[in-house]
């Protein structure tokens, strides 16, 4: 006994610094976050400043730019997640087809992957959706479509950000797809075809069944990251025009350091943190279903 507590107790030691520095760098963060959306704070007018109890949040129930934003966010998370799930899985079957040569596209679905959020919107930005000069432009332009205000324009700038998210991220669920494709059994498949069961019966009844557990976990997390989304969006377009792009995570980015007042910035990054949780609750509940 006395060599497992003297083992317990080293591994504790071993665990405490680690364990201190993520107290300091997220719990303590997100404590004093939630500390101060109970308080007027707002550096314009620092003589309001005082304990506003749940005013912040009341607050949010008749603002319209809050409801706007939220409605945005579900958009954003819904058909990014939707798009990242069915091209991804499109792109590993149709890859699971061709056995040779499977490397070369797992390195290049890396790459957008490695890209830092803001690069990513940068280069889109600057080098792809310029009108005139961007490389999509310019080959909308030569199809005989035009040119178009990409990120301009309040709907053509919210399916840009929309695009570029999806064209980062699908390659994740690419890769997860095809690990978990590779890994079914292919006696299933063919007793299937012994039973004469179709190419379509064979996705609804076997695939999808089999890699269910993937697309769950594809789901989950790519959610947690859209509900997050901020530097690609703010390097996009920065929430405009107007507010045609800014969700939830950039409303309570512009209300706290741009508009100053700290107290219900914090107050929506609150809700936007209890509204992540309260989705992936339901989602890993969903995973864990039978």
């Amino acid at each position: 006994m006395e060599v497992f507590k003297g083992e317990r107790a080293f591994a504790l030691l071993m665990v405490a610094p680690a364990f201190l520095a993520l107290l300091l760098t997220t719990t303590f963060p997100l404590g004093y976050l939630l500390y101060n959306s109970f308080f007027t704070i707002n550096l314009s007018m620092p003589f309001l400043d005082g304990f506003a109890g749940l005013d912040n949040y009341a607050r949010m129930l008749a603002d319209a730019r809050f409801w706007h934003a939220l409605g945005l966010t579900a958009i954003y998370t819904v058909v990014t997640v939707a798009f990242q799930v069915v091209i991804g899985l499109g792109l590993a079957l149709l890859v699971l087809q061709t056995p040779r040569g499977q490397w070369i596209f797992r390195i290049v679905a890396i790459l957008p992957i490695v890209l830092a959020p803001v690069v990513v919107g940068l280069i889109w930005r600057s080098l792809m959706l310029t009108p005139e000069t961007g490389m999509v432009d310019l080959a909308a332009i030569a199809l005989g479509f035009g040119s178009f205000n990409w990120l301009g324009s309040p709907g053509m700038a919210l399916v840009s950000v929309t695009a570029v998210h999806t064209w980062q991220w699908t390659p994740f669920a690419f890769l997860v797809f095809l690990a978990s494709l590779a890994s079914v059994p292919p006696d299933v498949y063919e007793a299937a075809r012994i039973d004469r069961a179709n190419a379509l019966k064979r996705f609804v009844y076997i695939t999808l069944p089999l890699i269910r557990p993937a697309i769950v976990i594809v789901v989950i997390l790519r959610t947690i990251i859209a509900l997050s989304a901020f530097a690609a969006i703010l390097a996009l377009t920065g929430g405009g025009p107007g507010t045609a792009t800014e969700i939830l995570n950039l409303y309570a980015y512009r209300t706290a350091f741009i508009e100053l007042s700290f107290g219900y910035g914090s107050a929506l990054a609150v809700t936007l943190m209890i509204i992540t949780l309260v989705v992936s609750a339901i989602l890993f509940r969903i995973r864990t279903a039978r």
